[in-house]
């Protein structure tokens, strides 16, 4: 059998089918349960509360949930775009403590094999009080699992999970609650509302409703005030960019 860098044909074809399979079938799970839930009952720019639709799991929220400025991300935990800008959203969240917040939802891209799993595997940990440390770790270690088998990646989710609690986590459960129908749910409502709001990539960043388009230029406009930037801004600038919204946004002027 013909090999390209330790490839073979037949193989690399088999994974192509086995990705696009998944990506399916993943996609058949969503659309039936978007069918089943009415969105119009809900608010997209604020944060969503747990309820039979999500399966009971409500929004992840990093720092204050009543904090005056709320901006929506939408990720994938297998998007290298994601994983390099989760950094920047933990440091500027710190740094504005209590005047912002970040709602992370799920929104995965069908071409990424691992993550769905990887979704169900942070949504799982978050039952047990763990969702931001393990959503941090799945971004930190994505080089190491993205691309890895299903016996590999669950071995490795794993080894986060043991690790991000401290040992203190129930395996368990964790692995019980990673197949379940709740958490499915709760990433199918996150897909119905990023398809909603018009999320077509990953990051995407929303205020008052209005896409932060990241890598090209754009404006916002925020208290009457309209901020806009070009596509040639590093991850530095997005936290500066940030800043400039919260502030815009709580300006009394």
């Amino acid at each position: 059998m013909k090999k390209y860098k330790g490839f073979s044909v037949a193989g690399l074809v088999i994974g192509i089918l086995v990705v696009i399979l998944l990506g399916v079938a993943t996609y058949a799970v969503i659309d039936g349960n978007n069918k089943a839930t009415n969105y119009d009952d809900y608010d997209f720019n604020s944060v969503i509360s747990a309820t039979d639709n999500n399966g009971n799991i409500g929004d992840h929220v990093k720092g204050n949930p009543e904090a005056p400025v709320l901006i929506f991300e939408y990720a994938d935990f297998q998007c290298p775009g994601c994983a390099s800008i989760n950094t920047r959203v933990n440091r500027v969240v710190e740094q504005l403590e209590g005047k912002l917040a970040v709602v992370y939802r799920n929104f995965l891209l069908s071409y990424h094999q691992n993550g769905t799993a990887a979704a169900s595997a942070a949504e799982a940990a978050g039952l047990q009080g763990y969702w931001k440390e393990y959503a941090d770790k799945l971004f930190e270690e994505q080089s190491e699992w993205e691309y890895a088998s299903t016996s590999e990646r669950t071995e490795l989710f794993d080894k986060y999970f043991e690790e991000v609690t401290g040992g203190k986590g129930d395996m368990d459960k964790f692995n019980s609650d990673l197949a379940s129908d709740k958490v499915s749910k709760k990433i199918s409502f996150d897909m119905g509302i990023g398809k909603r709001v018009g999320v077509s990539g990953t990051p995407a960043f929303y205020i008052d409703g209005q896409l932060i388009s990241w890598g090209s230029e754009g404006s916002v406009t925020v208290n009457g005030k309209t901020i806009t930037w070009d596509s040639a801004r590093s991850g530095d600038d997005f936290i500066r960019l940030i800043k400039d919204i919260v502030e815009a946004k709580t300006s009394t002027e």
